[in-house]
């Protein structure tokens, strides 16, 4: 079930899966000297855990890039932290690493794989384009934009093919990718469908228009 929050819930493991939540990512740039709201992990785990919580879900998996950097959960203001470990003592919370943050060690609670397959279904960060079994992955941030009658409507959406289907970026400071990207087309081929969840239906759209 693709939800409008940008998760999908798994009804017959109880189990939410969501991708790119890229925590820690303002006081990354802070480093830098951009500095941001700091508010980004707060805004992001508030919504994490209205879903888990609507949703009753037992199981959370989380696709890549749950950190912006390897040190992000050092990081974590002390009320961001103490509603991340809420979450990962309340549920079997399983942590895929993606490329912003490769080598993160458990200091937040919950499980660390490179990527995982749960009941003959691959879950990992970057979509492989030769993989031929089901796959769901994260790290593209898909968005679809319309243009209609002069306006313009951006929405984060899925990517789905028969066999494959990556996820919207759920942090609150993630940007996105245009559904009909090169990049993301390389992966998924030309046939993909963007999918944009509502509260009452779920919109399809083809990739390559």
């Amino acid at each position: 079930m693709a939800l409008q929050q940008g998760a999908l819930y798994w009804p017959a493991r109880r189990a939410l899966l969501v991708a790119d939540l890229h925590l820690e990512k303002s006081s990354w740039f802070a480093r830098l000297g951009q500095m941001l709201p700091p508010y980004d992990s707060l805004a992001t785990l508030t919504d994490l855990m209205a879903v888990v919580l609507s949703t009753s879900a037992k199981e959370v998996w989380c696709l890549g890039d749950s950190f912006h950097d390897r040190h992000g959960c050092d990081r974590l203001p002390q009320r961001a932290r103490q509603m991340l470990t809420a979450l990962t003592a309340s549920t079997r919370w399983t942590w895929i690493t993606g490329n912003h943050d490769p080598g993160f060690a458990d200091h937040c609670g919950g499980a660390i794989v490179e990527e995982a397959e749960v009941d003959g279904l691959l879950l990992r960060h970057e979509a492989d384009p030769s993989e031929r079994r089901g796959e769901m992955s994260g790290h593209f941030h898909p968005k679809l934009r319309i243009n209609h009658r002069g306006q313009s409507v951006s929405r984060r959406c899925f990517i789905a093919t028969e066999r494959k289907l990556i996820l919207p970026a759920f942090g609150a400071l993630t940007g996105g990718l245009e559904a009909s990207h090169p990049e993301i087309v390389r992966v998924v081929g030309p046939d993909a469908q963007a999918l944009v969840p509502l509260a009452d239906r779920l919109l399809k759209f083809p990739v390559a228009a």
